[in-house]
């Protein structure tokens, strides 16, 4: 049987409140670790809009397309990033792939939208100000794409 490698083609979901306050989960395999949503594409196939709307679902319980989260609340932000893969996390793609190409999407949602984390990726969550949130995250892209929330507000 063929091994299944990811995908190197990812979303990265900047979850927030019209008030600038950002979502962000701590990863399971590295306690300490904020994030904001991130996944790579399940089939070549799949849409990175389609990407997103499914990470944001598995990682947060959040139903974008829901009376609460419509979906013209998931936009686009038409930036891109590219990026070498951890060494640590290379193990999950074909031999030779090294760089990762992501996809930024921003996500309004209501303060008060429930949160419900996939336990076996993430421990903990919680609300920040954009700018401390940006300082939270480990990842320079996912900091980066969180300084540029009030651009596209």
């Amino acid at each position: 049987m063929k091994p299944r490698y990811k995908i190197p083609q990812s979303v990265l979901v900047v979850i927030h409140t019209c008030e600038r306050e950002v979502l962000l989960i701590e990863r399971a395999d590295a306690p300490g670790t904020w994030q904001s949503v991130t996944g790579s594409k399940d089939d070549e196939n799949e849409s990175f809009e389609h990407t997103a709307i499914r990470e944001v679902a598995e990682e947060t319980g959040i139903v974008v397309g829901s009376p609460a989260v419509p979906r013209a609340a998931l936009r686009d932000w038409k930036l891109r990033n590219v990026y070498e893969i951890y060494p640590a996390w290379r193990h999950r793609y074909a031999p030779g792939v090294t760089h990762n190409t992501e996809h930024v999407f921003g996500l309004v949602v209501p303060r008060d939208t429930p949160v419900v984390l996939a336990p076996r990726e993430h421990l903990a969550w919680r609300w920040l100000p954009w700018r401390e949130a940006a300082d939270a995250c480990f990842s320079f892209s996912n900091a980066e794409a969180i300084l540029h929330l009030p651009r596209f507000m």
